[in-house]
């Protein structure tokens, strides 16, 4: 094994693992670490050393990647979503007037948004009374009339 992790080939490995990783479940974290594996692999190239030195060197580098990738993190942080409902097609209906596709009896009825149906609860109305979505409980909208 030792013979193993004292090829540069190793540390490329581990380069293209961390970065794999990274892809698969993202987080950043993966990615400083990788970083600092790309950076032994090229120092083991440069400087060929021997197994412990390059984990030595490993463990130097990746303290001072993710140092630095924490920093960047902290000076950059992730602004929110220009399109904050992208997704949540429930939340994108509130606010908006539909035809009910079946009467709201006990407090239940049905709306037909698009192609899909939607459970609506609310005050009993008459089938085709045009109603406000004014909230989303789950999957159900509640509604009143417009």
């Amino acid at each position: 094994m030792a013979a193993i992790m004292q090829s540069p080939w190793f540390w490329w490995g581990v380069v293209l693992a961390l970065f794999a990783a990274e892809a698969v479940l993202p987080g950043s974290f993966m990615l400083w670490l990788g970083f600092a594996a790309l950076g032994t692999a090229l120092i083991d190239l440069a400087v060929p050393m021997s197994a412990s030195a390059q984990w030595m060197l490993f463990a130097v580098l990746a303290l001072i990647a993710v140092g630095a990738g924490w920093q960047y993190k902290k000076r950059n942080p992730v602004s929110a979503s220009d399109q904050p409902l992208l997704n949540r097609r429930g939340a994108q209906l509130v606010g908006h007037v539909y035809p009910l596709e079946s009467a709201i009896v006990d407090g239940r009825g049905r709306l037909k948004i698009g192609d899909a149906f939607w459970t609506a609860s609310g005050p009993d109305l008459a089938i085709g009374t045009r109603v406000r979505v004014v909230a989303i409980d789950g999957t159900t909208l509640r509604v009143e009339p417009a």
